[in-house]
């Protein structure tokens, strides 16, 4: 059973964005575009690289990061 994380780290939200990625890849090769599940979790993983902060808080994700992190952290 999955139980949720407290906090995500920068590297579990990098970890995730790499697996949607490799999942999802960018359908032009002239373009790179990130799936929904990608970018959900780059606007998370962004924030934290701009305010240095090491973690965010589980419950501050909204329904479609968290999803996208649960399909990884599984």
């Amino acid at each position: 059973m999955y139980q949720q994380p407290v906090a995500v780290t920068i590297a579990q939200l990098e970890s995730a964005i790499n697996h949607w990625r490799d999942r999802r890849p960018a359908s032009d090769e002239d373009q790179t575009v990130l799936c929904a599940e990608a970018r959900a979790l780059a606007d998370v993983y962004g924030f934290l690289i701009f305010s240095g902060a090491p973690s965010v808080e589980y419950s501050t994700l909204n329904a479609m990061q968290r999803e996208a992190l649960a399909a990884v952290l599984r």
